[in-house]
Formats: C-alpha cells, structure tokens, sequence
C-alpha cells in the first residue's frame, strides 16, 4: 500500500514532467476494468530503449522519468479519421491544413523520450535519457475558420504492486492555438520573459503559429511553420523557437537556461507524432547567449501520440466540463496581462507557491452542485496572475518552475 501511495502521489510530478510544467491532480475513485490478455501487449509499461550510446555505461545511460506502470489499453484499429479526411479530393490547401490540426482530436497513449545526441562543450558527457507515458485526451475548445485551440486533459490509470488497477487521476494539461497567417507572435526571450514580436506578412503568409501553454495557461512558446503534404505525408515544420527549461528538466538541470528547438508535427493512421531538434543553450541576464561556448548538446525528443479505444475517460470529461468556464477566464487574464505588459516578466514564486498551485486548488474547489460565478473567478484569477508579473525593476528568474 506504501508502494501505491508513493506512486499515486508522484503523479504531480509525472503530470508536471510530461513536456510542459506542474499540474494538480484531480482524484476519482471509479476503477478501471482489469487488463485482459489481448490489452497487455499494449500496457502503458516501457518495454525497451533502442536509440542512445552504444558505448555508454550501461548504468549511466539508463532512462530517468515516469516511476508507474499504467493500466493496459487498446490500440484502434481502424486509421485516424483526421488522416483520412485530410486526403479528401477538391478541398483547398487551407482546408487540408485545417484538418490536419483537427486530426489531433482524440483520446491516447502518449509516451515522451528524449536523448542527448551531439555534445557541444569539450568534456561534455551525455546525461541520462528521458521517458515517460501518459493517457490523456485532446479535445476542440474553439474552431473559428483560421484560428483553433485544443485542449489536452490528463486521464491515467495506475496498477499498484499487487497487479490492481487504481484511479482514474485527471488533471488538466497543455493547451496549444493555432492561427492562419498570425503575424504576431509571443516569442521566448530567455529569463521568465515573452515578448510580442511582429512578423511581416509576406513571411506568415500560407503558415500557421502554434502557440503552447502550460497547465495553468501561462505561455510558453510559440512557432510559425507551413503543413506540407506528399503523398501520404502530412506534416508541419517550424522556425526555431526558444522556451523555458521543461520540467523534466528544471528539477534535474542547472547547467542550461534555454531550449532552442524546432518542432514537426506529423499526422499519421495511428494518431500524431511531434518530433523536437533541440539544443541547450545558456543565456545572460539580458537574454543574449554567452558569449564562449553557450551551447551543451543538441537533443532528440520524440512524442508519439497513439489512438485508444474502449478506454474510460468520463472522469477527465466530468472535470473539464465542470472547470471549462474557469478556465476561459484564466485564459482571458492572461491575454490581458501579456497584451498590458510588455515584455511580460514573470516570477517564479508567489509566497512560495506556484501559479499552477494557486488555480488548480480553485479550480478544484468547483462543484457541478454549485453555479460557477464568473466573476469572482476571473477576480481570482487576476489577483493570483498579478502577483506573479514583474512591473518593477525587479531582476527576471530563469524558469518559471
């Protein structure tokens, strides 16, 4: 029971690591039915490592991330309907790259790794690579023509050390807009700091942004990038974008400040795949890299999001229809402090807390017994964001973790 109480409270951290930040945990006690013989071949548990150093010690080099093992699931069978509908004749290229962001609706299996792959800094050695999985739902929380925003909601099922099926643990994740020919974009400077830079519109022109969230709806970057299509390749390549430390570095790391990276999205039959070229740089406290030796090692991170069917996720759809409101509003706040400040300079910390911590508690507060008040939960919202945005001459933080 100790094992599974340890593993049901490392969820914060394996919800907070998985690519974007910190999240609360919403517990549900509804079980999961038991893993049949046919689903275990699709167990959420990792299996092998095929892509590192062949040479490394093998203890060095072994994989660091999720500690749980995840209840079985079950593929889909049939290919992603957003694939199929993307090869539909007589439709436009507008409506093809529209698609192709629509296709990421859906419920998955997500599994994270990541490997350093070239060193840059004489003497550097290769820190271990990174792994974790998660089950979550992407759900359409606006489509108006050239503009889309979906919503990524946590729903995981954990089996303890006696082989039971525990949860379901819901807990809102990322969130990620995309805009037809944006021409304005909030760029990652370095050192907690976004700034809104203006792109000419010869340069947007038949590209899409997207601009990627953390769980509590603060930014973290943002890209520009043209879906090309060859034959049954569908994908999506951005410039290059800095953001903040992930997670799953910040409470490993201190030798970097600055992810530098590009990132594919591909859509395929088995759901979607994004792909990351990174490099980690460190940067001064005006946002420029050092001026000897700023970059550590390039990275290669793959996230493979694969179609699930016959999974119970009525937990994470109880959650997010009962918190959607709230979190319009939060998304509201920001865009008013981002648009009243720039360039937006955010604490790490808040009396010792972080902004994550302070909307998840209200946002689980909220109950389907009780009419959501709009207005005192974007008072709320606005007073905890406030406290975090630096107006002063404050010096900036290096993460927002």
């Amino acid at each position: 029971m100790k094992q599974l109480k340890n593993r049901l409270t490392t969820f914060l951290g394996v919800a907070a690591i998985l690519i974007l930040g910190g999240c609360a945990a919403t517990k549900t006690t509804t079980s999961s039915p038991q893993p049949t013989e046919a689903q275990t071949a699709s167990s959420s548990a990792p299996h092998q490592y095929t892509f590192g150093w062949s040479f490394a010690d093998e203890e060095s080099m072994k994989p660091r991330g999720g500690e749980t093992t995840g209840a079985a699931v079950t593929l889909q069978t049939t290919p992603n309907p957003g694939w199929l509908a993307i090869q539909e004749t007589g439709i436009d290229k507008f409506e093809k790259d529209r698609r192709a962001i629509l296709a990421m609706q859906g419920v998955y299996r997500v599994t994270f790794d990541f490997v350093e792959t070239v060193p840059l800094r004489a003497g550097y050695t290769p820190a271990r690579p990174y792994q974790s999985w998660a089950t979550e739902f992407v759900e359409v929380l606006e489509d108006s023509g050239d503009f889309i925003s979906l919503q990524h909601v946590l729903v995981m099922y954990f089996v303890d050390e006696n082989g039971n099926v525990q949860g379901p643990m819901v807990s809102k994740h990322w969130r990620q807009d995309w805009k037809y020919e944006d021409t304005e974009l909030l760029e990652y400077q370095g050192n907690n700091t976004w700034k809104t830079v203006t792109v000419p519109a010869s340069e947007a022109r038949g590209k899409w942004s997207q601009a990627v969230y953390q769980v509590d709806d603060m930014p973290r970057y943002e890209g520009l990038g043209e879906w090309t299509y060859d034959g049954n390749y569908y994908e999506w390549t951005s410039n290059t974008t800095w953001r903040p430390l992930p997670r799953r570095e910040f409470t490993a790391r201190d030798d970097y400040n600055v992810l530098s990276g590009v990132n594919r999205v591909t859509i395929n039959p088995e759901g979607w795949v994004h792909e990351q070229d990174n490099i980690k740089v460190v940067v001064d406290a005006s946002g420029k890299p050092l001026a000897k030796n700023p970059y550590i090692v390039k990275e290669t991170g793959l996230n493979r999001y694969e179609l699930i069917e016959g999974f119970d996720y009525q937990a994470g759809l109880d959650y997010w229809n009962r918190t959607a409101p709230f979190w319009a509003d939060v998304r509201e706040v920001w865009a008013e402090e981002i648009a009243e400040n720039q360039p937006l300079k955010l604490k790490n910390k808040y009396e010792d807390k972080k902004v994550y911590e302070y909307l998840f508690e209200y946002a689980d507060n909220i109950t389907s017994e009780t009419a959501y008040n709009s207005e005192e939960g974007k008072k709320y919202a606005k007073s905890v964001i406030e406290n975090f945005v630096i107006t002063t001459g404050q010096p900036t933080e290096t993460s927002v973790y």
